[in-house]
């Protein structure tokens, strides 16, 4: 189900989601499917850099570690 950014991150607060069919608005995203809400970070991350489509985010990105940074 496409769902818009902000119903993304009221269902799936402050947890890492991998989006698929992503509508960006430059660097943001404007709508998404949500595939994957039951990976790590680290799961998501290779899924994005093997090229499966999965883009990793976190939802609420001002309540990371500034350390730890997200990948759009």
């Amino acid at each position: 189900m496409r769902m818009t950014w902000s119903e993304i991150v009221k269902k799936y607060p402050d947890q890492w989601v991998g989006l698929v069919d992503v509508e960006w608005d430059g660097a943001d995203v404007i709508t998404a499917i949500v595939k994957y809400t039951d990976k790590t970070r680290d799961e998501l991350i290779k899924m994005q850099a093997s090229g499966t489509g999965v883009h990793s985010i976190y939802t609420t990105p001002n309540n990371l570690i500034p350390d730890i940074g997200y990948l759009m």
